[in-house]
């Protein structure tokens, strides 16, 4: 899927300041997505991928969290054995992603110093992270494991409820309540203090409002919204309202902006939902007037149905810089939206850690 035609080029055209800041910035993208069963393909430039280490170079994207995604399913010892040995198996495949291939240099990056080393080198970042609670099953061990295999963020729920927390929507397919436990169970206030002991970030996408609040007082490190948008601007159940958002600032964290048409703009009544680089720097301009530049970051989910109007692949980040630099964003402010707001939390939880 690269969509880096010239009808796309003129739609959004890019000054020659906007492409030498890109350029220069350190470029993270907080939520991507892998193929799985893997294909092995991480150092091609594969039409089916929206994000491939050739797509990244050629788009100026310095570093990006590949997360080993884990669908909700029974809350059994099966379904937990399956998901465990699943995201294991999948963070092996994240930590293959790194070497010189194909003309392309990577590295596996477990710390913020190694990668603004990786950075400075001029090699791209690979940062491993688990999307779902469920990956652990109800054994905290495992985030012992994840950690050791480079995650630096563990997603609380995904769309359905685990034995750790309720999520933003629940799944009657699988037995849920709206609420199974009102927000955090006692696992999850536990794993959440081992995260915390390990430097794992707790990410609070997809869990509910009560569960993102309660996770927020229990963890004593900041946590991230790796890849949500502002309630206020789309009104659905995966988005950050302002209560929440006052939340995450109060305790020194970061909400991802996402490039998820559902969570940038509302339905409209006859035709297709769409968005573009503007609806979602909107959604940054909300959070920099809320609660500040040092809040919100930016995240695609691409290859897990982010993509919008500009951002439809890895090689056109640079559109977001330019629409930011419309804005009247200084590169001070763009640096801290493209991945210094989002190493500050990274590091703030090493430090809890050590």
């Amino acid at each position: 899927m690269t969509h880096s035609s010239s009808a796309q080029e003129s739609q959004f055209p890019v000054s020659a300041a906007a492409q030498a800041l890109h350029t220069k910035l350190l470029t993270l993208d907080s939520h991507i997505d892998i193929p799985w069963p893997d294909q092995k393909d991480a150092f091609e430039d594969t039409p089916a991928r929206r994000v491939d280490l050739p797509k990244m170079h050629r788009g100026g994207m310095s570093a990006g969290c590949f997360v080993a995604y884990i669908g909700q399913g029974p809350t059994t010892d099966a379904g937990h054995a399956e998901a465990q040995s699943q995201c294991l198996a999948m963070l092996d495949v994240i930590n293959q992603m790194q070497g010189t291939h194909n003309g392309l240099t990577a590295r596996v990056c477990s710390t913020v110093q190694e990668i603004l080393t990786a950075h400075t080198d001029g090699v791209l970042a690979v940062i491993p992270a688990v999307e779902n609670g469920y990956a652990m099953g109800d054994d905290l061990a495992l985030l012992g494991q994840f950690r050791a295999k480079g995650a630096r963020y563990v997603t609380l729920t995904h769309n359905g409820h685990n034995v750790l927390a309720d999520a933003a929507v629940h799944r009657p397919s699988l037995g849920d309540k709206p609420e199974n436990h009102g927000g955090l169970s006692a696992l999850g206030r536990d794993a959440i203090a081992e995260m915390n002991r390990l430097g794992l970030v707790l990410d609070v996408s997809h869990a509910s409002k009560k569960s993102m609040l309660q996770a927020v007082a229990a963890s004593r490190a900041p946590i991230v919204a790796s890849h949500s948008c502002v309630r206020t601007l789309c009104d659905h159940p995966r988005n950050l309202d302002d209560e929440q958002l006052d939340a995450l600032k109060d305790a020194g964290g970061v909400i991802q902006i996402t490039a998820m048409p559902a969570f940038l703009k509302p339905k409209p009544d006859e035709g297709k939902r769409t968005a573009n680089v503007a609806d979602f720097v909107d959604h940054i301009d909300y959070v920099v007037k809320r609660l500040g530049v040092p809040y919100v970051g930016i995240s695609s989910d691409f290859d897990g149905g982010g993509a919008i109007e500009g951002w439809e692949n890895a090689t056109q980040g640079v559109h977001l810089t330019q629409e930011l630099m419309n804005r009247g964003y200084g590169e001070s402010e763009i640096a801290a939206f493209w991945g210094r707001n989002f190493l500050r939390v990274l590091k703030a939880a090493e430090d809890v850690a050590g």
